[in-house]
């Protein structure tokens, strides 16, 4: 066999945890929790196929044609103007159009980040961000949360002791894997230790419109004043991951940059799924729909609460999202996950364990659980086994 001489860039060995994690968490006799999937019973179906349709009934030559980098323009400007929702004032000049969040991830840190360079991300944070920075041959540096998020004075410390950082990543809202969201003197006082620091942040956002309780939070987009904050967002979780849809808001020099990386990475992203999500947004209601995934996360998410504080055992601490699909779990003592994770799948429920979502030293016996993915019924049920076997684990 080949001796293949990859870069420093491929991970060694082969061992994907998480997907094994996946696998297992995939049986037919396993509640799992561990995805997070959005519900496929709320995709619009009957909705963008009619998009879709009308695409190739009225424009198929230019859909299924090659087209610019940055993205069909009647997109752009669609999102310039829903982008007043996070509180952001900008134009398609400002926006690119990418393959879904990860690739905005993955572009930006292939502009920014040098072998050894340093990056600061909250603790935990998301995964496959971590995996694109370690990618890059980052050296990524967690910063503490508490129940309001990333804490802006351990923020400041990790950046005077690291002055040559190249960027802050966040997902300041209903974080993954948290659920937790900043609150608006937090989002300030990033922006203004970001310019005396002077690093730029990027701002992940796929769950900012997912709200089903409290009050709207603006994006820390915008309080950007020189043009120092990357947007990222998606229709990932508002209409369907499988369009890959998604895009970055940006100062317009920023995007000409940005646009002629994507260029060599894949050209340009699925025209067709574009201008179908462009005659979605101008046809129907992309609120309303927004609503009605609001509603079932809102049901499912209190129910699944009122069920940890039914079966779990005293003492166990868990966040208490306001959106988004996710709950951060932590079980007291030193507490092996995989272990736990052994244990709950011989209960037939699963999570995903808390150790991918650090960048260095892990917070022990802490997981994620996803509550849009799984009926009320099995949220009962899971919840129930997955209280047992912690009760289990514990003796």
């Amino acid at each position: 066999m080949a001796n293949y001489k990859f870069s420093a860039a491929v991970p060694e060995g082969t061992v994907d945890t998480v997907g094994e994690i996946l696998k297992v968490a995939a049986s037919p006799n396993v509640i799992s929790f561990a995805g997070g999937l959005p519900a496929p019973e709320l995709f619009p179906v009957n909705e963008l196929k009619q998009a879709t349709d009308q695409v190739y009934d009225t424009s198929a030559e230019s859909a299924l044609q090659y087209t610019n980098s940055e993205g069909f323009k009647k997109l752009r400007e669609i999102l310039a103007k829903r982008m007043a929702i996070r509180g952001v004032d900008c134009t398609a000049d400002n926006i690119a159009i990418t393959t879904g969040s990860q690739q905005s991830i993955d572009l930006i840190s292939k502009m920014f980040i040098n072998r050894g360079d340093t990056i600061i991300v909250e603790k935990p944070t998301y995964m496959s961000a971590l995996d694109v920075f370690h990618t890059y041959g980052a050296n990524v540096v967690g910063v503490d949360m508490d129940d309001q998020g990333m804490k802006m004075d351990a923020l400041e410390a990790a950046l005077r002791q690291n002055p040559e950082t190249k960027f802050i990543y966040t997902v300041p809202t209903f974080q993954n894997p948290t659920g937790r969201t900043m609150p608006v003197a937090r989002r300030q006082k990033m922006v203004e230790l970001a310019k005396e620091y002077d690093v730029v942040i990027i701002e992940d956002d796929p769950y900012g419109q997912l709200r089903f309780a409290g009050e709207p939070v603006p994006a820390v987009k915008s309080f950007d004043t020189d043009g120092r904050v990357f947007y990222l967002s998606t229709f990932s979780k508002t209409l369907t991951p499988g369009l890959r849809t998604g895009w970055v808001v940006a100062d317009p020099d920023f995007i000409k940059q940005f646009t002629i990386i994507k260029q060599s990475a894949d050209l340009h992203s699925d025209n067709v799924s574009q201008q179908a999500i462009a005659d979605f947004l101008t046809d129907f209601d992309i609120d309303e729909h927004i609503a009605k995934i609001r509603e079932v996360y809102g049901k499912r998410q209190r129910l699944m609460m009122e069920c940890i504080e039914r079966d779990f055992p005293v003492g166990v601490k868990y966040s208490h999202p306001e959106g988004g699909l996710f709950i951060w779990v932590e079980v007291p003592g030193n507490v092996n996950t995989q272990a736990l994770f052994d244990q709950c799948i011989k209960n037939n429920v699963a999570f995903v364990p808390g150790e991918p979502f650090f960048p260095g030293e892990v917070i022990p016996g802490t997981f994620r659980l996803n509550f849009s993915n799984m009926s009320e019924d099995k949220i009962k049920e899971g919840i129930a086994r997955l209280g047992k076997a912690i009760k289990e684990f514990q003796g």
